[in-house]
Parts: C-alpha cells; sequence; structure tokens
C-alpha cells in the first residue's frame, strides 16, 4: 500500500476521533450535590413530561460550576493504534496538565510503533483539542440547542450509573459535529457516555466510522475514561483507535489559592 493512501488513512482516523473530543471535562458533584439529591432521590424516576432540551439544559447549567470548581488536574493518557487483529501500529504515552479556565500542556513520557502514525494521528488529535476548547470551534462543536435537536429516548443504566439516554440530531452538516446518542447522569446531569458517527463524511475514503466515549467520576469530578475510534477506510481496512485516561490527580482549590500566594511571597 502506497504512503499516500497510509497518510490519507492517518489522518482521518485522527479527525474523526476529534469530533467526540469536545463534551464536557467536568463537574463539581460538591457544589450542586444537594440540588442533584433533591432532583434525582433514592428510587428515582424521571418526571412525566421531561424533555432532551430540559435535560441538556441542566448539563449546561453544572458546565457553569465546573468552570468555578474545577481548577486543575493532571492524568496519564495512553494513545494507541491497532489493526483488528490487536496488533499496535503505533503507542504514545501522554502526561497532560489542565489549568483552569481552558490550558492544557501535553508532555510524551514514552513512544513506540510508527513515527508517521504518531505525528499524524496523534499530533493532530492534541492541536484539534487544543482549538476546539475556546473560540469558534468550541461554539460550533458544543452540545447545546444551537447545534443539536435532542429527544429523550429512555433511561438505561451504564456501570453504577443511571442515566437518561438522549438522541442528539445535528442541526447542520457540518465536520465538528456528530450523530448519535448521549448517555447523562440523572443525579448530577453529567455526560456518562457518547456514541456516534460524524455528521459529514470526512473524506471519500471513508466507509464507516464510529465512536465511544466514556466518562468516570473522581472525588466529585466528570472527567474522560476511555474514547474508541473505529474506521474503515479504503484500500487501507479497519482500525480501532483507543485513548485511556488513567492516574488522575486534581488540586483542590484551596491548595491552589495557597500554592499561588506561596508563590508570590517567594517574590
Amino acid at each position: 500500500m502506497s504512503r499516500h493512501y497510509r497518510r490519507i488513512g492517518f489522518v482521518v482516523v485522527a479527525f474523526i476521533f476529534a469530533v467526540a473530543w469536545d463534551a464536557p471535562l467536568a463537574e463539581s458533584q460538591d457544589a450542586v450535590g444537594q440540588m442533584a439529591q433533591e432532583m434525582a432521590p433514592s428510587g428515582y424516576r424521571a418526571p412525566a413530561g421531561l424533555s432532551g432540551d430540559v435535560v441538556i439544559a441542566h448539563m449546561l447549567q453544572r458546565n457553569l460550576l465546573r468552570k468555578q470548581q474545577l481548577q486543575h488536574y493532571s492524568a496519564i493518557r495512553t494513545y494507541e493504534i491497532r489493526n483488528l487483529e490487536g496488533k499496535v501500529a503505533a503507542q504514545a504515552v501522554v502526561r497532560v496538565e489542565y489549568e483552569a479556565p481552558d490550558k492544557k500542556t501535553f508532555s510524551r513520557t514514552s513512544e513506540k510503533g510508527s513515527s508517521i502514525v504518531r505525528h499524524l494521528v496523534f499530533d493532530h488529535l492534541i492541536q484539534s483539542e487544543s482549538e476546539t476548547s475556546s473560540g469558534r470551534e468550541h461554539h460550533n462543536s458544543a452540545i447545546t440547542t444551537a447545534n443539536y435537536m435532542f429527544t429523550l429516548a429512555g433511561e438505561e443504566q451504564v456501570g453504577p450509573y443511571h442515566c437518561f439516554v438522549l438522541e442528539a440530531i445535528p442541526k447542520r452538516k457540518d465536520k465538528y459535529l456528530f450523530e448519535g446518542k448521549i448517555w447523562i447522569d440523572a443525579v448530577d446531569f453529567a455526560v456518562v457516555k457518547i456514541a456516534g458517527q460524524p455528521a459529514k463524511k470526512p473524506s471519500f475514503w471513508i466507509n464507516r466510522a464510529d465512536f465511544v466515549r466514556q466518562y468516570q467520576r473522581i472525588d466529585g469530578f466528570w472527567l474522560p475514561y476511555r474514547d474508541q475510534t473505529f474506521v474503515d477506510v479504503k484500500i487501507y481496512g479497519r482500525r480501532v483507535f483507543t485513548v485511556d485516561h488513567q492516574h488522575y490527580v486534581i488540586a483542590p482549590v484551596n491548595y491552589l489559592r495557597a500554592e499561588k500566594e506561596d508563590m508570590r511571597d517567594a517574590d
């Protein structure tokens, strides 16, 4: 297979994966825990007439609280591309540091496999994550009623989380939007899982593309857990791209304030 086709396949895999990247990063349960429990007590059942737009509205309210509560975290990500037989084409282990409101720094701790894959996929993904964190790209890709029509399809259990299931239909064929389902925790109104396909076919070379993104609750915050993208590229074949998010360390707000004061005193 020519290098040209390989490059097309790798770039498309990274692009499709980036479509799912813009869901809310975290929400503080501590700040809204009492209200959440009132809204979803033990034995909770969805109120009659509850709509997808109402669920999304609650989620967006919690996102505002997230910005106030989540000040800093660090985590270890493992980026990996495999074929269906499980053979690793490339892997990179990256340390990510997040600082509110939207600053992220990345540093690689180890790499193996194809340098072409690492450059065209992993570097592209990190760049895409940075581009969609703020500004016009963020506005165009956000999970809001401006970008999607939402239908409440029911309720499901996802691991330990009881969730509302929403059908998300994009309002336009946009490269940053997706069509699929969103699972939102019925207590915290946080995104637990997203699954779907790009709203706009990104390339002639793509036969099919599917992604799944999962979240986890850590210390009262919701943070990415695992991402998977399955892409069937013409000529190149089917590939599985995963990112595992592990070893989170969340710095309390008071700790960060004290740390900054210590730095000022030292100056």
